[in-house]
């Protein structure tokens, strides 16, 4: 299966204004900067884009923006799953008039369906529209986890071209490499030289709006064949991924960026801003990086 939709993708987080209103200039601004720097691709309205506080309208005009800010440079990716598969029908059709390049489609959740639900979900989302489609699955926030065989057999879909792999069971990513060609990105960040290794696309992650050219090399690296430099940039970004999960993300990664300077806001209900202690956390480990002074 040929890629087309990048190596690093960024799962942007969404600038919130003081009304928490999204902020579309630093949206663009923010957008710029991660393509800039080692993002080859952007996700906008995920789950670090904090996609559960976001209206459809909301969601629209945040790809018209980012389509605009760098729709020339990389592809954009609009995330339009939700537990509701007319919802995501309807969003998936109204993001492909916006002209985003690929849907995120996350495992449907709450309602916990059958894995043979989750199978016609992801074939009634894909057969609306022509997008290339990347299936989330993600156990850890949706409760059910897609098996290796099922995603396998999604991968039979023909515009079904991905899986963003949040289950960190790494035999279940080894299996799922036996069974299918289809692309695999690692959903978690200290999944990406793992998936690397193991002839995936990359990574849609959260660590590159701090350290995105690191880990656009640790990528080039891999692909030229030298594992062993590579490793070397993973085990040293090992505790700036812990630090950016230390609570629900995307909080500490918000945080971070507002420390580093780019201005992004706070957070909606249900979410709130780090706290004082994390906070402290996470400039420890900005400086740790070499990141902050």
């Amino acid at each position: 299966m040929t890629q087309s939709l990048g190596t690093i993708l960024t799962a942007m987080v969404t600038p919130f204004d003081d009304e928490q209103s999204v902020d579309h200039a630093r949206l663009c601004e923010l957008a710029r900067y991660l393509v800039d720097n080692g993002s080859d691709g952007l996700v906008v309205a995920g789950t670090t884009g904090e996609s559960p506080t976001l209206s459809d309208d909301e969601k629209l005009a945040m790809f018209r923006s980012v389509i605009e800010a760098v729709g020339e440079r990389v592809p954009v990716v609009a995330g339009t799953g939700s537990n509701d598969t007319r919802h995501s029908i309807a969003l998936t059709r109204a993001a492909q008039e916006c002209g985003v390049d690929a849907v995120l489609l996350v495992t449907p959740y709450y309602s916990k369906p059958p894995e043979r639900g989750l199978l016609e979900h992801f074939r009634a989302v894909a057969g609306s529209t022509d997008l290339p489609v990347i299936v989330y699955n993600i156990p850890g926030r949706c409760v059910v986890n897609l098996s290796p065989e099922a995603l396998a057999v999604l991968g039979e879909v023909d515009n079904i071209v991905a899986v963003k792999q949040a289950d960190p069971d790494i035999e279940h990513l080894r299996r799922l490499r036996e069974l299918s060609d289809v692309g695999v990105y690692a959903g978690n960040d200290d999944m990406l030289f793992d998936v690397l290794a193991l002839g995936g696309w990359g990574g849609i992650c959260v660590a590159s709006h701090i350290v995105g050219p690191r880990l656009a090399e640790m990528a080039r690296l891999m692909r030229a064949g030298d594992a062993g430099a590579a490793k070397l940039i993973d085990d040293g970004l090992r505790t700036l991924y812990k630090t950016l999960f230390i609570t629900a993300s995307p909080i500490p990664v918000k945080e971070a960026l507002n420390l580093l300077g780019h201005e992004v806001g706070g957070l909606r209900l249900p979410l709130l801003p780090a706290t004082p202690e994390d906070s402290a956390i996470i400039a420890q480990e900005l400086r740790r990086q070499g990141l902050l002074d």
